[in-house]
Parts: C-alpha cells; sequence; structure tokens
C-alpha cells in the first residue's frame, strides 16, 4: 500500500497568507511547489475545491443575491464614517469608524463589528445594517479591516495560537483599535461591546475570553470557540464537524464576557454544533456557576424563518447567554440587508438582538459585571 505524502500544513498557512495559492495547493496535495502533481489516477483539484479553499471560504458560503445589490441606506445629514489605522508591535490594520449624527460628545457606547472573509467595513456595515441601529439608538461603531498582507482573503486568523492570546497578535491590535477609538471620543467605557461573523465571529469570542475588562458583552454569528483550532489543518475541522474551545490558561479566574450565539442549523461552512461550543466557553464559572435559569423559547421572524432561542439568565433577570438557533438558515446574517454580502433578509434580526443583548451589561474593574 502505498503511504500518504506528508502535508506541511505551517508551510501551505505561509504560502496561503502570501496569496501564493497555486504553492499552497500543491503542499496540500503532498508536493513542494507550483509544478508538483497529484498522483497518476487521483483527479485534478480544482479551483473553488478541497481543503484549502473550504479554508478561504470559512465566511462565504451561503447562497449569493441574484442581479444587482441594492444602494446602501443613505447617511444622515451630520453622520460621519471615517477611514482611520492603528499600529501597534503586532501590525497595521485600517479600520472604518462610524459617528452618528445624534452623538454630541456625551459618553455613548462603542460596537466593534468584526467581517467574514472577502468582506469590507463598507460591505458589512451595509449588511448588518449596524449604522442604522447607531442613529436609532446613538452609539459608535467602528469596523476593524483585516489586511492581505495578514491573510490573503482577508480573514482573522482565528486559528492561529498567537492570534488568540490577550495582548498578542490580532487580539492586540482589535483591542488597540477599539482603545484608541475610546480616546478619540466619548465613549462609556463600561459599555464597549464586540460581534462577528464567521472568522469574525470566532475572533469575538476569542476577544470575550481575552478582554472581558474591555468588552461587556460579545456577538457571535456563524463563528467558532476560542481555541478551537491551532493550525488550518484543525480549523478546516472544526469548522467541518465542530471543536470544543481550548483550555483556559492555568491560574486564569477571569470570566468570560457574556455571550449572544446566532447559528443556522443548515450551515454547510462552519458546523452548527460550534454555536453550542461558543456558549460553553462563555459559561461563567464559580461563584456564578450553577445560578442561571434556562429557558426555550421557539418563534418565527416575520419573513418565515423559524428560531429557536436559548436564554441563560441571571437571577436578577439579565441574560447572560443566548444561542439562537436558526431553523433551515444557512452561512449568512440573520435579519440583514442585501446591500451587504452573504446575509439572509428573512431571518430575525441579529443586529437589534445583539444591541438589546449588550445593553444589559456593563464591565466594572473586575471585569463584566454579573
Amino acid at each position: 500500500m502505498n503511504s500518504l505524502p506528508k502535508i506541511d500544513i505551517m508551510e501551505a498557512t505561509r504560502l496561503t497568507r502570501e496569496g501564493r495559492l497555486q504553492e499552497a495547493m500543491a503542499v496540500l496535495r503532498g508536493g513542494a511547489g507550483p509544478e508538483a502533481r497529484p498522483a497518476a489516477g487521483a483527479p485534478e483539484a480544482q479551483p473553488g475545491t478541497g481543503f484549502l479553499s473550504r479554508l478561504r471560504r470559512l465566511a462565504n458560503a451561503p447562497a449569493g443575491h441574484g442581479g444587482p445589490r441594492p444602494a446602501p441606506e443613505p447617511m444622515p445629514g451630520g453622520a460621519r464614517f471615517l477611514t482611520k489605522s492603528f499600529t501597534n508591535a503586532a501590525g497595521t490594520r485600517a479600520y472604518k469608524v462610524y459617528i452618528p449624527s445624534s452623538y454630541v460628545g456625551d459618553p455613548v457606547p462603542l460596537v466593534v463589528m468584526l467581517h467574514g472573509c472577502t468582506q469590507s467595513a463598507d460591505d458589512f456595515a451595509a449588511g448588518t445594517r449596524m449604522n442604522v441601529l447607531a442613529e436609532d439608538m446613538r452609539f459608535i461603531v467602528v469596523y476593524p479591516e483585516q489586511s492581505k498582507a495578514a491573510n490573503s482573503s482577508k480573514c482573522w486568523n482565528w486559528f492561529n495560537p498567537a492570534d488568540q492570546r490577550r495582548d498578542s497578535g490580532e487580539p492586540s491590535i482589535i483591542a488597540g483599535v477599539t482603545r484608541q477609538v475610546m480616546r478619540d471620543y466619548a465613549v462609556e467605557p463600561t459599555q464597549v461591546y464586540a460581534a462577528g461573523l464567521s472568522a469574525g465571529g470566532a475572533k469575538a469570542a476569542i476577544l470575550g475570553v481575552a478582554y472581558p475588562d474591555l468588552y461587556a458583552a460579545v456577538g457571535v454569528h456563524s463563528g467558532l470557540a476560542g481555541g478551537s483550532a491551532r493550525d488550518v489543518a484543525t480549523a478546516f475541522a472544526a469548522m467541518r464537524k465542530g471543536a470544543a474551545p481550548g483550555a483556559r490558561q492555568p491560574g486564569d479566574r477571569s470570566q468570560p464576557a457574556p455571550a449572544i450565539v446566532f447559528h443556522g442549523d443548515r450551515d454547510a461552512t462552519v458546523h452548527p454544533s460550534n454555536g453550542e461550543h461558543v456558549i460553553s466557553q462563555a459559561r461563567p464559572g464559580e461563584p456564578h456557576a450553577g445560578t442561571l435559569s434556562v429557558e426555550v423559547r421557539t418563534g418565527s421572524s416575520p419573513g418565515g424563518v423559524g428560531f429557536t432561542q436559548t436564554i441563560h439568565a441571571a437571577p436578577d433577570g439579565r441574560s447572560v447567554l443566548e444561542h439562537w438557533t436558526l431553523h433551515g438558515s444557512g452561512h449568512a446574517w440573520s435579519g440583514g440587508s442585501p446591500a451587504g454580502t452573504y446575509t439572509d433578509p428573512k431571518g430575525p434580526d441579529a443586529s437589534r438582538e445583539m444591541l438589546r443583548f449588550f445593553l444589559q451589561h456593563r464591565t466594572s474593574a473586575q471585569g463584566p459585571a454579573r
């Protein structure tokens, strides 16, 4: 029997980040460069199929929108959507910050929005309609953007150990962007939140564990738990069949930030069981373990998408964990606008529900107030 070729996952990861996709595909086939070919009789890998393409499509498997997309809703007079950048030892990232027309300089909440693969700040803002909610509810929104230099498909690198820890890699950059916005504008420091889709959702889950003193709550849409992968191979496995969260750091007694999760039960890109793993990771430990009551609600959105909402509530009535299972839905932002990519306009309004959940929570000097 022929032995399987050795696959250098780290080399494939490096080549993918550098945009050298043909070489990465060759490495994943067991070859050593662009000239490598599969063994005789093996099917030639086609564009858009196989291991590498599944990884590149981490946030991009829902049905697309036919025809031209509608224009995003116009920005109100007095509102601003500004492009800025942040640099620290881990690198530089651009970001866009939305300042609603109702902002007059008194402290307001801040929501950090993390896009999925191939998306941009403008695309994610249009699809989630978070800027529209910022006008209605008066808060600031910031959209950090992944760079193609860091990932050729603009995926946040949620599967790299160096990008899963506090004060390291991408978490340090996103936290730095957050703090820079807090310095530039009047932000209520106890009301800072983070949410994301797919790779961005996985990164939001990481922030909820790594920075519970900064983020009062997180929203994870179609994402994975922090530490559920440690390289490209385990990322693919986690996406395909689900993976438990990584172990907490020894001696880490901090409480994870409260979390709200949305996940379609027909998601073919990120297995739906990952939503349960995010909830498990965000579950509070001692002395709060066992104090939460559980309520299960069912319903249907105005667009006809059924859902099951599982609520874990604290004794004071606040929802500490929420898991929305979207029946029949795939890998798309629920209730989003067709003006953006990877949205399901028929589903429950995930953006509005996340804001409702977020505003129940504030941080304290010790981390998230429970």
